[in-house]
């Protein structure tokens, strides 16, 4: 595993822009974000740079254009940055996210019988 910095909020939502559309050059990634998110092309670029120099995205000059291709996928983000949460919030203790996430925020039918399979999938694997 790569130790890299975190990403910052508005690096996330450029970062979900590439992963979805790259390569993508500035223009693309910009045009690929929400239309509700009002992020000019020049935080984008900015953005772009640094999760290049953070080791998530990597770039190519194509005659006078740069063109970025994401270096880390998201899932690898995802699991860096929860991990992270969960060792600064719950030092490395998993069940008050877990409690936290169904008691404060809810959990719908579909949910909770997902999360159900989930414990008696991980039961069974346990007593192999």
């Amino acid at each position: 595993m790569v130790d890299r910095p975190a990403i910052s909020k508005g690096e996330m939502e450029v970062a979900r822009a590439l992963w979805q559309i790259a390569p993508a050059t500035v223009r693309e990634v910009f045009e690929a974000l929400p239309a509700s998110r009002a992020m000019d092309f020049t935080t984008v670029q900015t953005y772009l740079r640094r999760l290049e120099t953070k080791g998530h995205a990597t770039s190519k000059l194509k005659g006078r254009v740069r063109v970025y291709s994401a270096r880390t996928k998201e899932r690898t983000v995802i699991r860096d940055t929860v991990n992270d949460l969960v060792q600064r919030l719950f030092d490395g203790d998993t069940m008050p996210l877990v409690r936290h996430l169904i008691e404060d925020r809810g959990i719908d039918e579909t949910g909770l019988a997902e999360l159900r399979d989930l414990i008696e999938r991980l039961d069974q694997e346990g007593k192999k």
